[in-house]
């Protein structure tokens, strides 16, 4: 017992001079003990990890500045900046939200296309058999009057109802929703991603702070006010993301392939290709689409109301008896309501407001794939690029294709030029 008292005396008193100190004096002695797991924070650890010697002598503040928890803790820490992490939690909470605000909002916008058409064709067919009754009855007086007052109101009603219908498109909004719904989902994911890679950085935020609000304008939820114009002068397509940004360069390293950053001649040029493809050939077809879609839905939308107008107008003339043998007015009103009947059906039955919206987010996505490989090579500076490897799967999975798919389409885009059968893309 003395004598491991003595060792312990002995080492306590090593480790706080120097070690020709203590090689002074010579002691022999031997215990069996167990080994014990030394902690990742002892001393040698840490005069290692500040890149001093062992043998050179500290002084007691020295060694008690070094043992300190908080230089311990900056020494072994070498993650991310935690507030950073805070923030991308919060962002992924808040879109995590969107997307179900979105979701919602979108059955119930298409809830209310279907129950509106139901409503108007069934009042608009009421309508009509009241016209009809009121002009094939051979009574007078009260009752007659009663039936065209009422068919008059109903039609009436229907025009209003149609007018509203036919300006906020329910069909468009609740494709609007869903994309929407779609977009965020995948910010949502990729933000994830990135907390799960690790090392995220205040980029990231700033980037994932502007999709959000990129996406919130390009999709907005209220009605009044910022409602996305149903019948624009002219087709644009859809943009939900927000400009590209000019990447940071990465670690500089003497390695010439991690300079070029999976990068070569050869994708340079297919994805030169494929850019031009997107653009001259399918972008345009889709925006073309759009101006049929949007020309057929403004015809559409005139004419539902107008037709419900007539109807209006001839079942206030409807005569009992006619004194010329027709009733012009009695067929105003029961032609006219049925035409309404199907132009409302096509309209909205249809969902001619969504394929419009539809062509348009299609057109808005292949500007996005351009814009994406645009960006990255404009860059002269490789390193600067998202790596090459990872950016044409990306491309590829977008378009739907595989890998060797998408570089046969940039080899065939090269020679047949305009003469491209094949989508770019095998999603939309």
């Amino acid at each position: 017992m003395a004598t491991l008292q003595a060792s312990s005396f002995l080492s306590s008193s090593c480790s706080a001079t120097s070690f020709s100190s203590c090689r002074r004096g010579t002691i022999t002695a031997k215990i069996n003990i167990p080994k014990i797991q030394t902690n990742k924070t002892s001393l040698p650890r840490i005069i290692q990890r500040r890149g001093l010697p062992e043998h050179e002598q500290f002084s007691n503040n020295t060694i008690e500045e070094l043992l300190s928890p908080s230089r311990i803790l900056s020494d072994t820490n070498d993650g991310p900046d935690l507030m950073v992490i805070e923030k991308l939690y919060a962002i992924k909470e808040a879109v995590a939200d969107r997307v179900e605000m979105h979701r919602n909002i979108g059955e119930q916008r298409s809830q209310w296309n279907s129950m509106l058409l139901t409503s108007i064709n069934g009042i608009t067919l009421a309508a009509a058999t009241m016209a009809g009754i009121a002009a094939s009855s051979g009574a007078g007086g009260d009752s007659i009057l009663g039936l065209k007052m009422s068919s008059t109101l109903m039609y009436l009603a229907a025009t209003g109802m149609l007018a509203i219908i036919n300006k906020i498109q329910p069909s468009q909004l609740a494709e609007e929703q869903r994309n929407a719904t779609r977009l965020f989902q995948d910010l949502h994911n990729q933000i994830e991603t990135t907390l799960s890679i690790g090392h995220p950085s205040a980029i990231d935020v700033k980037e994932s702070m502007a999709k959000v609000l990129a996406l919130g304008k390009a999709y907005p939820l209220p009605l009044l006010g910022v409602m996305l114009d149903k019948f624009p002068s002219s087709v644009e397509p859809a943009v939900w993301w927000p400009q590209q940004r000019r990447r940071q360069p990465k670690t500089a390293s003497d390695n010439t392939e991690n300079k070029r950053n999976g990068w070569n001649a050869k994708l340079e040029e297919d994805m030169t290709e494929i850019m031009g493809v997107l653009g001259r050939k399918y972008q345009e077809e889709y925006i073309s689409l759009g101006k049929k879609a949007l020309k057929l839905n403004k015809l559409l939308a005139i004419s539902g109301p107008l037709l419900t107008g007539l109807a209006a107008i001839g079942s206030m003339f409807i005569e009992s008896s006619p004194s010329h043998g027709s009733n012009w007015a009695a067929m105003l009103g029961i032609v006219g309501s049925a035409l309404a009947s199907v132009v409302n059906t096509i309209e909205h039955g249809g969902q001619v407001g969504m394929v419009f919206e539809i062509h348009r987010s299609n057109a808005g996505f292949f500007q996005y794939m351009q814009e994406s490989i645009e960006s990255n090579l404009t860059v002269t500076e490789t390193e600067r690029r998202e790596n090459g490897e990872v950016f044409e799967m990306k491309v590829a999975l977008k378009l739907g294709r595989s890998l060797s798919d998408l570089r046969n389409l940039a080899a065939s885009s090269s020679w047949k030029a305009e003469n491209i059968d094949e989508f770019a893309s095998k999603l939309f």
